[in-house]
């Protein structure tokens, strides 16, 4: 029954679904291993630990209010706030350059950030701690906020009886990172808002996500009396949490062989059963969906060796219902996070900049791989609404765009049909509905109170334009050109909006997605106007954000702060190494290489391999991890990888494949379990294994015949390659790739070499790919 109560908790209380969803994946490659069954067996045991955590308060906390669980949040609660413009209270968080902590700094709560201030006046005070993470642009935050942190009776009992500390998790992720473990270990489910509670000591004994009014409140007076007269049971689930971290943080021995290539193809296939035929994506055992971009990269590099349709029908289903859905804003450019339903319709409307650079890094993919206009089309748009909306003046991207404005989730992204009649006219108005299921009825009925009432619609696409133009007797030509003029019209209403907020923080590592994937596009797309923003937002991380050579996490306001994670070093260093494969500018693989050795040097595992999250001069926590697998994000040690082997190539430095060869055998064992968990570190893999293309191009980049050349590169799917180029032949180059490579006959001059032993030089677009394709 306490168990049955932490499990209501966790469906009732709004948990973000991607830890489901990735929950999920390990279950379905575990249920495909023999050996992998002991594995869940003992991961099992050791959740028990922090389960005995939550059985042991459970009586106190869980006792007498599981019916408050049911009741809604209040849609009078949820608006009342944003419309509030005195500040009463003020605490310490208004001196933070965290958006999300300053949404808070006006909270009857005496919030604190995290630090020694905060420990040590819990210590001196001898009160526990509550610790709230979120982020800024969390739609449940916002709830919880709004019902627990702005009422004056909550804060007063937060205040009495706990040091209550807000923690940006996008600021944090090493302290996100290991309450999300002990969170996801004691509940069973995990996400944002995440409410834990600590010892003095920062040791935490009790966890969950987002709770009501009664509900928080019931539990804090029980914590608060328990903590007065009845210590012992805390502590006991304290102890316990300690034995969970003791396993969590330690890594299973390293293989003595790095992962094989069938790993990477079973992978791939595990991905492809599961992933909904007809619409597309995995749900995780629910109904909610997110973008997959790493797992369709590790399909579409199966594919590409294998030609099984299975794959490519699985990605091309998932691209097309994700460009005509809901998920992606057919308006203003850009994908939301996730979809609440199988079918991509209704998103959960925030905009994350880490989407925006990994879904159209896939989509780029996939059109060289089909030609499919459509793809190009969105990795085109998702590159102009982030220079358009999330690129700062200076150069850096912003983190995040809101899900909720004026209170309201969506409010900013729906319509009715009369708007649109109002705007359009009665005849473009009525076909513009057909195309993009407008009615008067509405196509989403949101019934928690925190969306707008009335009918709503949001846009989605349910015929392709080419079928529907047919059917209403158009020219493809001329319904294209009414799509552009509607969106432009609606455009100019919907910028009169009020906008949700934006998140204008600059995360390092976030910005290297987003760099990634622009300079990548320049490429593909032939479009030189991303290479200027992503070389923008590189400049600007190499200007403001380093503090004697070393990266910092964070940027706003002017002041950048806080010790950067391996996440920031290697999804950087990947942009870098992008960038200077799309320009040819050197100071990109010189400042790749420099943050490369710096990486290496703070941490890397002298021990058993491979590189830990954090850095071995950073803030001590409770447990120091690996951060091995890939979420919603990539894991650190998985980008790091690819970047190692292609810099080894690049530069022909043997020792950079042998640290990335230490990855692959520190993280053997848990990829050979749970192949699924580890998407895109199988990309590198499958990079380790191939027959690398090194590619060299000789020639004025503003020759024609250079540039037929380098599209001709890009126009073909060629995950496993490295692109170095020079206006010039450079004897004296110190790019093993380019040394003896002349031009031939004066023109601009191609080179596609393995292992550094090269095809005859071609001048011909025609020869090149062909050498390019050649097995």
């Amino acid at each position: 029954m306490k168990l049955q109560s932490s499990l209501i908790l966790g469906r009732l209380c709004g948990w973000t679904p991607v830890d489901r969803a990735e929950r999920q994946k390990v279950i379905v490659d575990i249920s495909n291993s023999k050996s992998a069954r002991a594995e869940a067996r003992g991961s099992n045991k050791r959740c028990s630990l922090a389960l005995k955590c939550l059985a042991i308060c459970a009586s106190m906390i869980f006792a007498s209010t599981t019916t408050a669980l049911a009741t809604p949040p209040d849609k009078t609660k949820t608006t009342e706030s944003h419309v509030t413009t005195q500040h009463k209270h003020t605490n310490s968080l208004i001196n933070s350059t965290s958006p999300y902590l300053l949404q808070h700094a006006h909270n009857p709560v005496d919030w604190h950030e995290w630090g020694e201030v905060a420990i040590q006046k819990a210590k001196d005070e001898d009160k526990l701690i509550f610790l709230s993470i979120g982020y800024a642009a969390c739609h449940w935050c916002h709830v919880m906020e709004h019902e627990c942190f702005e009422q004056e009776d909550v804060a007063a009992l937060l205040n009495e009886h706990f040091v209550s500390i807000k923690v940006d998790r996008e600021e944090r992720p090493d302290i996100d990172e290991i309450y999300m473990a002990y969170t996801q270990a004691s509940t069973q489910h995990g996400g944002w808002p995440m409410s834990v509670w600590l010892l003095p000591d920062g040791q935490p004994f009790l966890a969950g996500t987002y709770f009501p009014k009664d509900r928080f409140m019931s539990t804090l007076n029980q914590l608060g009396d328990g903590w007065l007269n009845d210590r012992e049971k805390i502590f006991n689930s304290a102890t316990a949490a300690q034995q969970f971290f003791a396993d969590w943080s330690v890594s299973s021995a390293p293989a003595t062989d790095v992962i094989s290539r069938k790993v990477v193809d079973n992978g791939a296939n595990n991905f492809a059963r599961y992933f909904d035929k007809a619409k597309g994506g995995m749900s995780g055992g629910g109904s909610n969906k997110f973008p997959p971009s790493m797992a369709m990269d590790l399909m579409l590099r199966a594919y590409k060796r294998s030609n099984n349709s299975d794959l490519m029908a699985a990605v091309k289903v998932t691209l097309d219902q994700m460009a005509r859905g809901g998920i992606y804003d057919h308006v203003g450019g850009g994908i939301c996070r996730y979809s609440t339903d199988v079918d991509w319709l209704v998103p959960h409307f925030e905009k994350m900049l880490y989407d925006q650079g990994m879904v159209s890094g896939i989509y780029l993919d996939a059109y060289q791989v089909t030609k499919d206009p459509l793809y190009a089309y969105t990795a085109a748009d998702i590159f102009d609404y982030v220079i358009a909306d999330m690129q700062d003046p200076d150069g850096g991207f912003s983190s995040s765009r809101d899900a909720d404005s004026e209170g309201l989730e969506g409010k900013f992204y729906i319509w009715t049909v009369e708007q649109i009649n109002h705007i359009l006219g009665p005849d473009d108005g009525k076909l513009f509905c057909d195309y993009y299921d407008v009615t008067s009825r509405g196509n989403w009925f949101e019934h928690r109170g925190h969306a707008p009432a009335g009918a709503k619609n949001i846009l989605h696409i349910t015929t392709p334009p080419d079928a529907f133009a047919k059917a209403h007797g158009l020219e493809v030509g001329q319904f294209t050109q009414k799509l552009k003029t509607w969106r432009s019209k609606l455009m100019q209403v919907r910028s009169k909006r009020v906008p949700p907020p934006l998140d204008d923080k600059v995360l390092t590592g976030w910005n290297g997605l987003m760099i990634a994937s622009m300079a990548k596009g320049a490429r593909v797309l032939d479009e030189p106007k991303y290479a200027d923003a992503a070389a923008k937002a590189a400049d600007f991380i190499l200007d403001h954000m380093r503090k004697d050579g070393r990266l910092l996490r964070t940027s706003r306001k002017g002041q950048a702060r806080l010790t950067s994670y391996l996440s920031d070093y290697a999804f950087f260093i990947d942009g870098l190494i992008n960038l200077y494969e799309a320009t040819g500018q050197r100071k990109w693989l010189d400042a790749a290489v420099e943050l490369t050795e710096t990486s290496i040097k703070y941490y890397f595992d002298e021990g058993s391999g491979g590189f830990f999250f954090t850095a071995n001069d950073a803030e001590q926590l409770i447990a120091r991890s690996k951060n091995s697998r890939d979420g919603a994000i990539p894991a650190g040690n998985s980008i790091h990888a690819m970047n190692l082997l292609r810099l080894a190539v690049l530069l022909d430095r043997k020792d950079f494949r042998v640290s990335a060869e230490s990855i692959f055998k520190d993280l053997g064992a848990s990829t050979n379990r749970s192949s699924m968990s580890h998407e895109r570190l199988l990309c590198a893999v499958d990079f380790y294994h191939d027959r690398v293309k090194e590619i060299v191009i000789i020639g004025d980049p503003e020759d024609e015949a250079t540039k037929a050349l380098m599209r001709t590169v890009y126009e073909t799917y060629i995950p496993n390659k490295v692109v170095v180029t020079s206006a010039k032949p450079d004897p004296d180059s110190d790019l093993p790739l380019l040394k003896g490579k002349q031009m031939r006959n004066g023109k601009p001059t191609a080179y596609v070499c393995e292992n550094y032993s090269c095809k005859l030089p071609v001048t011909d677009t025609t020869k090149l790919a062909s050498q390019l394709t050649a097995k």
